[in-house]
């Protein structure tokens, strides 16, 4: 889009009328609005409301004191709630249509949850009223934990983490406290190439030096290397694992690894994102499996945090279960009590503690919406999610991997996503990003690209339970069009690709490198 000194906005890149391309004055594309910034809008001389003057009061800032105007725009309240309605209608959201993004699992959140979410008995309490008054909440966490304990086979279970990778900062932190209680000074944690990224990035920021473990041919651990180091492991504190891996192929070897680790001296924590995919079907504490994060968005439909309202509750075993943090429920009687002190003697199940790691106890809303799906589902209904979804990533893979690279697709099925690689696309001077900046195009979130750094030019797609044939298939079938017109046409078509978004692409290395974060008038 460009804006001429008459402030006539054209719109760029829109579909041609008699071979001459559309313009409009206001730069909408009909009831795709153009929709400037707050400040090229708003005037920071005006306001949509009357307020008093300030009464003069004598300063508290310690000479901070703002010497000149704060510069905000000032808008009626008709046109902030244009504004943001206007930039709602920009956004892809999962209500509009199937997110494949890989290793996200951004799925359908039943309304039924929202409502339980804002009874006022949950969405109004506080965390610091007294405990008599939040009996109904602590009930309700302590259910939900029984559940979690259940599905997963585990004994135990932190609720209070906030987020998966805080969940996996939790499990490591109790396996740290495991080993200095043993007296062991093990700081070395194996991670399979496989894992998620957030894995290595959790072990180092405990302390702990990462190495790598290859994976095989399958896209698997490779058993062999990973017993190899555990054969000198007597500095080996823990494998981080994650399974389903992030390939999407469950780990057939988990026992016998769990074995190699356990004789080695070792922990083994499993990084439980990808549960969706084996709930109802596989328990990890039967793995053997020590300490696992449950990410509640991905397998129990709570919404996806992104930096926001997560929650990432951790499962653990036997073995780690007296490590694990305060505060947590328990209950006596008919009675439940948050234990909160740090002291040895709180519970026999907790006397080593290694504490708190966060303020209270955890997010309320998430809790409510996860305990509402598990409750609706039933047993029955959980397991069929996990064959769902690994249904549904089968079909995408069987459905493409005769046009698209599948450099996994002869290893046996998938479970809850598929992967591709840009091998299809040799010669053509294309890449992953083209394809995926093309599909916006056709009205599609881009699948994941480029992860895991296993395969080369990645694009990884989880198609989710909750989602119909019918929704796969006009998924598969743009991709499938993007695809052959790839191949087919002049590459120069796809180096500009998106045309019809409300932006044209970015240069998104410029972007990252020299951002903007200031509005200069």
């Amino acid at each position: 889009m460009t804006v001429s000194a008459s402030n006539h906005r054209v719109v760029s890149g829109a579909p041609e009328a008699g071979g001459a391309p559309v313009t409009t004055f206001t730069g909408n594309r009909a009831l795709m609005l153009e929709e400037p910034l707050l400040f090229e809008k708003g005037a920071i001389d005006r306001w949509g409301v009357d307020l008093p003057d300030v009464p003069a009061v004598a300063t508290r800032l310690g000479g901070l004191e703002r010497t000149a105007e704060i510069g905000l725009p000032g808008l009626s309240e008709p046109d902030t709630v244009r504004h943001y309605t206007r930039l709602s209608r920009q956004n892809y959201a999962i209500d509009m249509g199937i997110f494949p993004l890989g290793s996200c699992t951004m799925k359908h959140n039943p309304r039924l949850n929202e409502k339980m979410a804002r009874l006022p008995g949950f969405a109004d309490i506080h965390p610091l009223q007294p405990i008599d008054t939040v009996q109904g909440a602590l009930a309700l966490i302590d259910q939900l934990a029984h559940w979690l304990k259940t599905l997963t086979g585990m004994p135990e279970v932190a609720m209070s983490p906030k987020a998966g990778a805080h969940g996996e900062l939790c499990g490591m932190l109790a396996i740290r406290a495991a080993h200095d209680a043993a007296g062991s000074d093990r700081r070395v944690v194996l991670v399979p190439e496989s894992a998620h990224g957030t894995n290595p990035a959790t072990a180092a920021f405990c302390g702990y030096t990462v190495e790598d473990i290859p994976a095989d041919a399958r896209g698997r651990v490779d058993l062999a290397a990973l017993k190899a180091r555990l054969a000198n492991g007597s500095d080996v504190a823990a494998v981080m694992i994650t399974n389903p891996n992030t390939c999407g192929l469950f780990e057939p070897d988990m026992i016998e690894i769990c074995a190699a680790v356990h004789a080695a001296g070792g922990y083994v924590y499993c990084d439980g994102a990808n549960f969706n995919a084996i709930v109802g079907r596989v328990r990890p504490g039967d793995l053997g499996i020590d300490a696992m994060h449950i990410n509640l968005h991905k397998t129990f439909s709570t919404p996806h945090g992104g930096g926001g309202p997560g929650s990432g509750p951790v499962v653990f075993s036997a073995a780690l279960a007296p490590f694990a943090p305060l505060p947590f429920v328990r209950k006596t009687g008919d009675h439940y009590e948050l234990v909160e002190e740090e002291q040895a003697h709180v519970s026999t199940d907790h006397d080593h503690s290694f504490g708190r790691m966060v303020a209270f106890h955890g997010q309320m809303g998430m809790f409510v919406r996860a305990l509402s799906y598990i409750l609706s589902h039933g047993n029955d209904g959980l397991r069929q999610v996990a064959e769902d979804a690994v249904l549904n990533a089968n079909y995408v893979l069987a459905s493409l991997k005769d046009l698209f690279s599948a450099p996994f697709g002869d290893a046996g099925p998938c479970m809850h996503e598929a992967l591709f690689s840009d091998a299809f696309l040799e010669g053509t001077g294309l890449t992953t990003l083209d394809l995926a900046k093309a599909l916006i195009d056709e009205g599609f979130h881009p699948m994941t690209m480029y992860f895991p750094l296993v395969v080369h030019g990645a694009m990884l797609i989880e198609p989710t339970e909750t989602e119909s044939k019918a929704s796969l298939d006009q998924l598969i079938g743009a991709l499938r069009s993007v695809a052959n017109r790839m191949l087919t046409e002049d590459a120069n078509i796809f180096k500009g690709a998106p045309y019809l978004a409300p932006r044209r692409r970015l240069d998104e290395t410029a972007a990252a490198r020299k951002p903007v974060l200031s509005w200069q008038g």
